[in-house]
């Protein structure tokens, strides 16, 4: 069974800094499709970015391209998303999914995505 634990999240202001932390157990494929989604309150989930980690292709949602990044750590089969230059509208609960597979265009349906956390707040102040 594919587990999926975030960690990061936090309080912080305007133009600051987070990473968030996505530790997977329990895949039975190589090829990952690994993303972050986010929900404010009364909104609906939103893909920001996913990572297929066999080939390391990238995604990003326009709204967080050139201030949010991924990293892999391999060994420890862990996903790491730098956020930088945050933003109030980044105020989100922050999930990480994943599916056994290669990510493709519909990277932002969530319904493709078999695996979730539990999320990981993220509060920027202005």
């Amino acid at each position: 069974q594919v587990q999926l634990v975030e960690s990061g999240g936090g309080s912080v202001q305007a133009g600051g800094s987070l990473r968030l932390s996505c530790a997977a157990s329990g895949y039975t494929s190589g090829r990952v499709c690994m993303a972050w989604f986010r929900q404010a309150p009364g909104k609906e989930r939103e893909g920001v970015a996913a990572i297929s980690t066999a080939t390391g292709r990238t995604y990003y949602a326009d709204s967080v391209k050139g201030r949010f990044t991924f990293s892999q750590d391999n060994g420890k089969n862990t996903l790491y998303l730098q956020m930088n230059s945050l933003k109030p509208e980044d105020t989100s609960m922050y999930y990480c999914a994943a599916d056994q597979r290669l990510c493709s265009s519909r990277w932002r349906e969530e319904r493709d995505f078999t695996y979730w956390g539990q999320g990981t707040q993220v509060t920027v102040s202005s």
